[in-house]
């Protein structure tokens, strides 16, 4: 009932820090590199370039419902797409962030979203779950989630102001699993405990939970990364469709 799967940076045509599979248009790669990169993820997951929509991304909890009418478009001023159209292919972009995917096959509803730190404070992964809930009757029992690849606690440093957010918006039980002292107001994050329990939290069962272990980070040749590149990099992409 479902179509999905997210890229690594192997397989493609472009060259140099974009190589190989860079799903970006907005990084400075040729247009005809990527539109044959994504020509190729079509093949191999089952979409066409006609059906593609896009996010954004701008680190809000925006969700976006799109429809046919959409296709080929960038959705703006939002991290989130869903629709419970055929059809159409949900493609959001990373390079260390936490993809989320989304599943309902009781309603036929997909849904994507981007969820960096500040995604991850705003619990963009529970508010897509109330979202299908508000607008297509989603029960949570019944969505399948996936917790994508994405930066593991050990690469990803931050900054106490950063981790301050954290502490006011989550329980102490929740904190302590996920957020990581080293002392000199430098913080680990990890963002996929922080993700599964916001799902948990959500009404996700545990057992339609799928949890990454691949880091962005920990394997540059594998994937894009922005940290382990320094911002000299392509984009990975998440896909989804009916």
């Amino acid at each position: 009932g479902v179509k999905h799967g997210f890229s690594t940076r192997l397989g493609g045509v472009s060259e140099g820090i974009f190589s190989s599979m860079n799903l970006s248009y907005h990084r400075g790669d040729r247009l005809e590199a990527v539109d044959e990169n994504y020509r190729r993820m079509g093949r191999a997951i089952g979409f066409t370039l006609a059906q593609r929509v896009f996010s954004n991304q701008i680190h809000s909890t925006e969700i976006k419902i799109v429809s046919k009418e959409d296709c080929g478009k960038i959705m703006t001023g939002m991290d989130g797409l869903m629709t419970d159209e055929s059809g159409i292919c949900l493609v959001t972009s990373y390079a260390d962030c936490v993809p989320l995917f989304f599943y309902d096959p009781v309603k036929r509803v997909i849904a994507a979203s981007h969820s960096g730190w500040k995604g991850t404070v705003g619990r963009i992964g529970k508010k897509t779950v109330e979202k299908m809930q508000e607008v297509y009757d989603s029960d949570p029992n019944d969505i399948f989630a996936a917790i994508g690849p994405s930066i593991c606690r050990e690469c990803y440093e931050i900054s106490e102001d950063v981790a301050i957010k954290f502490r006011e918006e989550f329980p102490n039980d929740w904190y302590r699993q996920f957020m990581k002292e080293k002392g000199n107001g430098k913080y680990q994050l990890d963002l996929w405990k922080t993700n599964e329990l916001i799902l948990l939290d959500a009404g996700i069962n545990s057992d339609h939970l799928d949890i990454t272990d691949v880091c962005t980070c920990c394997n540059p040749n594998l994937l894009f990364s922005h940290r382990a590149s320094r911002g000299k990099r392509g984009n990975l992409a998440g896909f989804i469709c009916l």
